[in-house]
Protein backbone atom coordinates (compact mmCIF):
# COMPACT_ATOMS: atom_id res chain seq x y z
CA UNK A 1 0.00 0.00 0.00
CA UNK A 2 1.22 3.48 -0.85
CA UNK A 3 2.63 5.55 1.98
CA UNK A 4 3.95 9.07 1.96
CA UNK A 5 3.22 12.68 2.83
CA UNK A 6 0.64 13.07 0.04
CA UNK A 7 -1.73 10.73 1.87
CA UNK A 8 -3.62 11.72 4.99
CA UNK A 9 -5.49 9.35 7.31
CA UNK A 10 -8.72 10.86 8.62
CA UNK A 11 -9.79 8.93 11.73
CA UNK A 12 -12.99 8.85 13.75
CA UNK A 13 -13.57 6.48 16.66
CA UNK A 14 -16.68 5.37 18.48
CA UNK A 15 -16.36 4.17 22.05
CA UNK A 16 -18.52 2.48 24.66
CA UNK A 17 -20.72 5.06 26.35
CA UNK A 18 -23.64 5.37 28.73
CA UNK A 19 -26.46 7.74 29.52
CA UNK A 20 -24.73 8.95 32.67
CA UNK A 21 -21.80 7.47 34.55
CA UNK A 22 -20.18 4.16 33.48
CA UNK A 23 -21.20 1.07 35.45
CA UNK A 24 -18.73 0.14 38.22
CA UNK A 25 -15.52 -1.24 36.75
CA UNK A 26 -16.32 -0.09 33.21
CA UNK A 27 -14.31 2.42 31.17
CA UNK A 28 -14.77 4.01 27.75
CA UNK A 29 -13.18 1.76 25.13
CA UNK A 30 -12.90 2.13 21.38
CA UNK A 31 -15.33 -0.16 19.54
CA UNK A 32 -15.04 1.21 16.00
CA UNK A 33 -12.26 2.94 14.10
CA UNK A 34 -13.39 4.66 10.94
CA UNK A 35 -10.64 5.69 8.54
CA UNK A 36 -10.72 7.54 5.22
CA UNK A 37 -7.54 7.92 3.20
CA UNK A 38 -7.31 11.36 1.58
CA UNK A 39 -5.05 12.07 -1.38
CA UNK A 40 -4.39 15.74 -0.73
CA UNK A 41 -2.63 16.64 -4.03
CA UNK A 42 -5.38 14.93 -6.02
CA UNK A 43 -8.08 16.53 -3.88
CA UNK A 44 -10.04 13.32 -3.36
CA UNK A 45 -11.03 10.71 -0.82
CA UNK A 46 -9.32 7.61 -2.13
CA UNK A 47 -10.66 4.88 0.19
CA UNK A 48 -12.72 4.26 3.32
CA UNK A 49 -12.23 1.60 5.96
CA UNK A 50 -13.76 0.28 9.17
CA UNK A 51 -12.14 -1.66 12.01
CA UNK A 52 -14.44 -3.09 14.66
CA UNK A 53 -12.82 -3.46 18.08
CA UNK A 54 -13.87 -5.86 20.83
CA UNK A 55 -13.97 -4.11 24.24
CA UNK A 56 -12.31 -5.85 27.17
CA UNK A 57 -13.45 -3.79 30.17
CA UNK A 58 -16.88 -2.58 29.15
CA UNK A 59 -20.00 -3.57 27.25
CA UNK A 60 -22.09 -1.84 24.60
CA UNK A 61 -25.05 -0.23 26.36
CA UNK A 62 -28.49 0.31 24.87
CA UNK A 63 -27.72 4.03 24.83
CA UNK A 64 -24.54 3.35 22.86
CA UNK A 65 -26.42 1.19 20.36
CA UNK A 66 -29.03 3.91 19.90
CA UNK A 67 -26.30 6.49 19.29
CA UNK A 68 -23.95 4.51 17.04
CA UNK A 69 -25.99 1.60 15.75
CA UNK A 70 -23.33 -0.79 17.06
CA UNK A 71 -24.35 -3.80 19.13
CA UNK A 72 -22.44 -6.00 21.54
CA UNK A 73 -22.89 -8.98 19.22
CA UNK A 74 -21.35 -6.99 16.36
CA UNK A 75 -18.29 -5.77 18.26
CA UNK A 76 -17.75 -9.25 19.75
CA UNK A 77 -16.63 -10.22 16.24
CA UNK A 78 -14.12 -7.39 16.14
CA UNK A 79 -10.36 -7.33 16.66
CA UNK A 80 -8.70 -6.78 20.01
CA UNK A 81 -7.47 -3.23 20.54
CA UNK A 82 -3.86 -4.39 20.10
CA UNK A 83 -4.76 -6.08 16.80
CA UNK A 84 -6.56 -2.94 15.63
CA UNK A 85 -3.46 -0.86 16.36
CA UNK A 86 -1.34 -3.31 14.41
CA UNK A 87 -3.72 -3.07 11.44
CA UNK A 88 -3.47 0.73 11.52
CA UNK A 89 0.32 0.52 11.32
CA UNK A 90 0.69 -2.33 8.84
CA UNK A 91 -2.17 -1.56 6.45
CA UNK A 92 -2.68 2.20 6.76
CA UNK A 93 0.77 3.59 7.52
CA UNK A 94 -0.14 5.00 10.94
CA UNK A 95 2.91 6.74 12.38
CA UNK A 96 4.22 7.46 8.88
CA UNK A 97 1.27 9.28 7.37
CA UNK A 98 -0.11 12.39 9.03
CA UNK A 99 -3.57 11.96 10.47
CA UNK A 100 -6.50 14.14 11.42
CA UNK A 101 -9.68 13.90 13.46
CA UNK A 102 -12.53 16.23 14.37
CA UNK A 103 -11.35 17.65 17.68
CA UNK A 104 -8.94 16.14 20.18
CA UNK A 105 -11.15 13.37 21.54
CA UNK A 106 -9.94 10.66 19.16
CA UNK A 107 -6.26 11.39 19.77
CA UNK A 108 -6.71 11.47 23.54
CA UNK A 109 -8.80 8.30 23.57
CA UNK A 110 -6.06 6.43 21.69
CA UNK A 111 -3.44 7.75 24.11
CA UNK A 112 -5.50 6.75 27.17
CA UNK A 113 -6.34 3.29 25.90
CA UNK A 114 -2.81 2.57 24.71
CA UNK A 115 -1.53 3.38 28.20
CA UNK A 116 -4.24 1.29 29.86
CA UNK A 117 -3.67 -1.72 27.57
CA UNK A 118 0.14 -1.36 27.43
CA UNK A 119 -0.04 -1.12 23.64
CA UNK A 120 2.33 1.00 21.57
CA UNK A 121 0.38 3.92 20.12
CA UNK A 122 0.03 3.35 16.35
CA UNK A 123 0.45 7.05 15.70
CA UNK A 124 3.70 7.36 17.65
CA UNK A 125 4.60 9.53 20.62
CA UNK A 126 3.77 12.17 21.44
CA UNK A 127 0.39 11.61 19.80
CA UNK A 128 0.29 15.26 18.70
CA UNK A 129 3.38 14.70 16.54
CA UNK A 130 1.53 13.82 13.35
CA UNK A 131 -2.03 14.85 14.29
CA UNK A 132 -4.11 17.79 13.09
CA UNK A 133 -7.30 18.89 14.82
CA UNK A 134 -9.54 19.51 11.79
CA UNK A 135 -12.17 21.18 13.97
CA UNK A 136 -9.70 23.85 15.10
CA UNK A 137 -8.50 24.45 11.53
CA UNK A 138 -12.10 24.76 10.30
CA UNK A 139 -13.03 27.17 13.12
CA UNK A 140 -10.14 29.47 12.27
CA UNK A 141 -10.61 29.23 8.49
CA UNK A 142 -14.28 30.18 8.72
CA UNK A 143 -13.75 32.85 11.38
CA UNK A 144 -16.12 31.20 13.85
CA UNK A 145 -16.39 32.14 17.51
CA UNK A 146 -17.15 28.59 18.63
CA UNK A 147 -15.92 25.24 17.39
CA UNK A 148 -18.75 23.49 15.54
CA UNK A 149 -19.73 19.86 15.61
CA UNK A 150 -19.06 17.91 12.45
CA UNK A 151 -22.67 18.02 11.26
CA UNK A 152 -22.85 21.78 11.81
CA UNK A 153 -19.55 22.26 9.96
CA UNK A 154 -20.91 20.35 6.98
CA UNK A 155 -23.90 22.71 6.85
CA UNK A 156 -21.62 25.75 7.08
CA UNK A 157 -19.46 24.44 4.24
CA UNK A 158 -22.49 23.52 2.15
CA UNK A 159 -21.62 19.83 2.14
CA UNK A 160 -23.99 16.87 2.61
CA UNK A 161 -23.85 14.55 5.59
CA UNK A 162 -23.33 11.16 4.00
CA UNK A 163 -24.35 8.05 5.94
CA UNK A 164 -25.07 7.93 9.67
CA UNK A 165 -23.71 10.45 12.18
CA UNK A 166 -21.87 8.71 15.06
CA UNK A 167 -20.90 5.79 12.87
CA UNK A 168 -17.10 5.92 12.72
CA UNK A 169 -16.72 4.93 9.08
CA UNK A 170 -19.28 7.49 7.92
CA UNK A 171 -17.99 10.25 10.19
CA UNK A 172 -14.43 9.78 8.94
CA UNK A 173 -15.73 10.01 5.36
CA UNK A 174 -17.56 13.26 6.14
CA UNK A 175 -14.63 14.76 8.05
CA UNK A 176 -12.45 13.96 5.05
CA UNK A 177 -14.81 16.05 2.89
CA UNK A 178 -14.29 18.96 5.31
CA UNK A 179 -10.52 18.47 5.13
CA UNK A 180 -10.69 18.68 1.34
CA UNK A 181 -12.82 21.81 1.62
CA UNK A 182 -10.17 23.39 3.83
CA UNK A 183 -7.38 22.22 1.54
CA UNK A 184 -9.18 23.71 -1.45
CA UNK A 185 -9.36 27.03 0.40
CA UNK A 186 -5.64 26.88 1.13
CA UNK A 187 -6.39 26.61 4.84
CA UNK A 188 -5.10 23.10 5.53
CA UNK A 189 -1.72 23.47 7.32
CA UNK A 190 1.34 22.48 5.33
CA UNK A 191 2.78 20.86 8.46
CA UNK A 192 -0.02 18.31 8.22
CA UNK A 193 1.44 16.93 5.00
CA UNK A 194 4.90 16.17 6.40
CA UNK A 195 5.88 13.56 8.94
CA UNK A 196 8.92 13.02 11.12
CA UNK A 197 9.30 9.27 10.74
CA UNK A 198 12.05 8.76 13.31
CA UNK A 199 10.74 8.22 16.86
CA UNK A 200 11.53 10.95 19.38
CA UNK A 201 14.53 10.33 21.69
CA UNK A 202 13.93 9.05 25.18
CA UNK A 203 11.30 6.44 24.37
CA UNK A 204 7.53 6.56 24.50
CA UNK A 205 5.61 8.91 26.71
CA UNK A 206 1.99 9.90 27.19
CA UNK A 207 -0.19 12.14 25.09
Amino acid sequence: MRHGPSLLNVVDVEATCWDGQPPPGSVNEIIEIGLTVVDLPAGRRSSRHRILVRPARSAVSGFCTQLTGLTQAEVNRGATFAEACRILVEEYGAGERPWASWGEYDRRQFARQCRADAVACPFGYPTERTHTDAKAVFTEAYGLRRKPGMDQALRIAGLPLEGRHHRGEDDAWNIAALVLDLSGRGAWPAAATTVQVAPPPGGASGA
